[in-house]
């Protein structure tokens, strides 16, 4: 056995690594449109590969063999967008600490300026850009390039402000515009109550990979959409959890180390089960 492990521990590591790797793919491409594409892509493959090979179809497997070097480039601009999203949640990952604390510390401030203004009542459309550019929608607004603060975040969403109207774009961790437009979404909302500042963030994460968050006006509540999906009515703790699920790639949890976690402060109580007035 120790004979057999001398001989093979290369072979461990390289499939140790070979795992990690299929295993982050898989975390990049899951639940995304671009993983529905690489499954019917994947199953066309196979099955010509399996008919080709039982009868010996020259041509189909000459065919095969030939289009396996377009077929990579193919992939990487098919799959750009979820190429890209997956380098960006593996640079603010934790494990790149420098990386990972100042992301951690602009969601901190981020978390802390949603729940300031939830508990005022102050409505507000955050997007947060991730791999899919929002420039086209920053040109609808202002353009600030400034350092989110939660003192900048009550200013703009400030109802007698004349950036109040509109959403902010953050980019990178900065404010990179306000009073910005985005698409509202055109399927049916079964909640009656559900706003023009909900419907334009499910719009907005259906045609993009952003992350939009939602104030109520009216009740406080604290929204936030991904891929489509709105999660209404969130606690503080939720939305801090939800948060660093999403952007520092782990769910925290009470055995967490303090510094990978979003520090909780005064805690926020429930808002109500829905909004009686659409925003």
């Amino acid at each position: 056995m120790w004979k057999f492990l001398l001989d093979h521990w290369r072979d461990g590591i390289e499939i140790l690594l070979l795992a990690t790797c299929i295993y982050q793919v898989y975390r990049a491409f899951r639940a995304t449109r671009g993983a529905q594409i690489l499954v019917g892509l994947a199953t066309i493959l196979i099955f010509l590969t399996l008919v080709s090979t039982a009868f010996k179809f020259e041509v189909i497997s000459w065919i095969l063999k030939g289009a396996a070097t377009f077929l990579a480039f193919a992939l990487i601009v098919i799959f750009q967008p979820e190429l890209r999203n997956g380098l960006a949640r593996l640079g603010s990952n934790p494990v790149f600490s420098f990386f990972g604390k100042r992301r951690l510390a602009f969601l901190e401030r981020f978390a802390d300026a949603v729940i300031n203004l939830s508990k005022k009542r102050v409505g507000a459309l955050f997007a947060i850009q991730r791999g899919i550019s929002l420039k086209e929608h920053l040109e609808t607004g202002v353009i600030l390039d400034a350092q989110f603060s939660p003192e900048l975040a009550m200013t703009i969403f400030h109802n007698k402000t004349p950036l109040h109207d509109g959403g902010m774009i953050i980019a990178d961790d900065r404010v990179a515009g306000a009073a910005c437009v985005f698409p509202v979404t055109e399927k049916e909302m079964q909640d009656r109550s559900t706003g023009l500042r909900h419907r334009a963030a499910i719009g907005l994460t259906e045609r993009t990979d952003a992350i939009a968050v939602v104030v109520s006006e009216e009740t406080g509540g604290i929204s936030i959409c991904e891929n489509g999906h709105l999660q209404r009515n969130l606690t503080e703790k939720q939305f801090r959890e939800k948060l660093a699920e999403i952007f520092l790639a782990s769910k925290p949890s009470n055995e967490t180390e303090p510094s990978t976690q979003l520090d909780r402060k005064d805690p926020l109580s429930p808002p109500g089960d829905s909004d009686l007035v659409s925003d």
